[in-house]
């Protein structure tokens, strides 16, 4: 990695500079040593042939080139000497023979820098080729890129890695005009890296949210969580209950066109419907399933899952909505089940009690039944292909019933009721997603104690160990830290609007990207990387 450029050149001078060089050598060359230019020689200089006509032509040289400058920026460069590469109206795009499966990626990058798309062909002085290098042991999402030649290859073991090392030509072109001589080998430090998006509460635009994919693909992203289910509302068109559906809400169509632009850009969405809790939306059209205390008085958005009908209900929704999803993973929720945040669960919902003794045995707690809810929520999707996640509030110690080690614990937060500290998890060998609360959670209308997070802060501050406050576990859990996500949610939707949210995500989502890509103390100051981050949107 480079170092800021702030206290060097800017390559366009080091090209300069050298382009000058060179025409004062060819200057010197010219004129020779007599007195006019032009003129003849006389006396002895002319019976001398003149020493300088022996010389071989000079050849133009450059400066070691730098590294691309990109968000985030890229792992590995090897400088070389060179003129480096820039789209021009005689360049392509081609793929290499075997690689037609790069295609659509080609394609795009071609329209994205006005390039000609020329398939399966040799390339050319000023193309870009797309390869596909299957034998290479570097990782799905490892890619290599070479300038060399007045061409660009681009090569990985994968498509998504091959797609990734566009998304680095086309951010060092949008920065710079033009892509450094070199190689660049690259990678993710993590494999998760992504957005969180609460649709359920405050609902957005299928532009809206094509929009963040593609600024998602740009920073080498490769997730967007969905929540689109809550008390304020469920947002997406079911057929199996459509009963439970609000009035703005996505259709399945809509849903289709967004997993496919998200598909095309090597992006995973992660669904999620909330449960037992958060199932305001779904309980109004089951009113009967609604978990009420020993008094009678309803529980929030809470279901109860004493109930034949409960289980019947959730799973049924479930089946429908892997289905149209697909995909690696699903997220159940499982956070703040009401009927665990009073001060004696067994006694306000004793109904709730006596299933879990039924069903776990006489010591067994309302704990015990929501961990086992939980697990049986998993086995639904995992026939489906998905690996199933849950908030970590929703995984509680000791107990009769142990939470399903399969489960991702996507960790956001201490201070709720059943969470514990970060450790607590690891030690159990859990994988764990990071989505800090104090760094990644912007939270709409800033309730509680939540302020809109700064990318400056997540830049300088957080790193994907840091899981809750600004205290890191050790070190010997970074294995288990699959990655984080920032995450939008919509508690007062009104306070902004869709606009306001993506300007004010941009940056914090920027900086999230960098270091879940690259370990340890980024290279560029926080103005630097702001004033890059500019460059590439097009606002320097």
């Amino acid at each position: 990695m480079s170092p800021s450029r702030g206290t060097s050149p800017s390559r366009g001078a080091l090209v300069a500079g050298a382009a000058l060089t060179t025409a004062a050598t060819l200057a010197l060359v010219s004129c020779g040593s007599g007195d006019g230019g032009g003129s003849e020689p006389t006396g002895d200089a002319a019976s001398s042939p003149p020493a300088i006509s022996a010389s071989p032509s000079p050849t133009r040289s450059y400066p070691l080139s730098e590294a691309p400058r990109t968000i985030p920026a890229v792992r590995e460069h090897t400088a070389a000497r060179g003129p480096g590469w820039k789209p021009s109206s005689s360049g392509g795009v081609v793929v290499a023979d075997g690689s037609g499966a790069l295609a659509d990626e080609a394609r795009l990058l071609a329209g994205e820098l006005e390039l000609h798309y020329r398939g399966e062909a040799a390339p050319r002085t000023g193309d870009v080729e797309l390869s596909l290098d299957e034998g290479a042991k570097t990782g799905a999402e490892s890619y290599r890129l070479t300038v060399r030649d007045g061409r660009v290859t681009i090569s990985g073991p994968d498509e998504a890695g091959v797609f990734w090392g566009t998304r680095t030509l086309k951010q060092s072109v949008e920065a710079d005009g033009t892509f450094p001589e070199g190689v660049v080998n690259d990678r993710p430090d993590r494999p998760q890296r992504g957005l969180n998006l609460d649709i359920a509460r405050k609902p957005y635009s299928v532009d809206w949210i094509e929009d963040r994919l593609r600024d998602l693909a740009d920073l080498k992203m490769n997730q967007l969580g969905l929540h689109f289910s809550d008390d304020q509302a469920f947002r997406i068109e079911s057929r199996s209950h459509p009963e439970v559906v609000s009035p703005d809400h996505l259709s399945q169509a809509q849903v289709k066109q967004i997993l496919a632009l998200a598909k095309s850009l090597h992006i995973e969405v992660i669904p999620e419907i909330d449960s037992p809790g958060h199932l305001g939306a779904v309980l109004r059209a089951h009113p009967d399933l609604q978990l009420r205390s020993v008094s009678g008085a309803a529980s929030k958005g809470s279901l109860d899952i004493s109930k034949p009908g409960s289980a019947k209900l959730i799973d049924e929704l479930l089946d429908e909505f892997t289905g149209l999803f697909g995909g690696k993973f699903w997220h159940l929720g499982a956070d703040e089940y009401q009927a665990l945040t009073v001060p004696d669960p067994g006694a306000s919902y004793p109904q709730l009690l006596a299933a879990a003794r039924r069903k776990y045995g006489d010591g067994a707690t309302i704990e015990d039944l929501a961990t086992g809810w939980l697990n049986d929520r998993a086995a639904v999707v995992r026939p489906a292909g998905m690996t199933a996640k849950a908030w970590n509030d929703g995984l509680f110690s000791g107990g009769t019933v142990q939470a399903d080690k399969r489960i991702e614990i996507e960790y956001w937060t201490g201070k709720e009721i059943g969470a514990r500290e970060p450790e607590a998890y690891l030690s159990e060998g859990r994988p764990v997603v990071n989505l800090n609360d104090e760094f990644l959670y912007y939270v709409l209308g800033q309730p509680n104690t939540f302020v809109y997070p700064t990318g400056k802060r997540i830049y300088e501050q957080w790193t994907p160990l840091v899981l809750r406050g600004t205290r890191p576990v050790p070190a010997k859990y970074s294995d288990q830290i699959l990655g984080g996500r920032f995450a939008v949610w919509g508690d007062f939707p009104n306070a902004q609007t869709q606009a306001q949210v993506a300007e004010g995500i941009r940056l914090p989502l920027a900086a999230t990207a960098q270091k879940l890509w690259v370990p340890g103390k980024p290279a560029l100051s926080w103005t630097a990387f702001t004033a890059l981050a500019s460059e590439i949107d097009g606002r320097g």
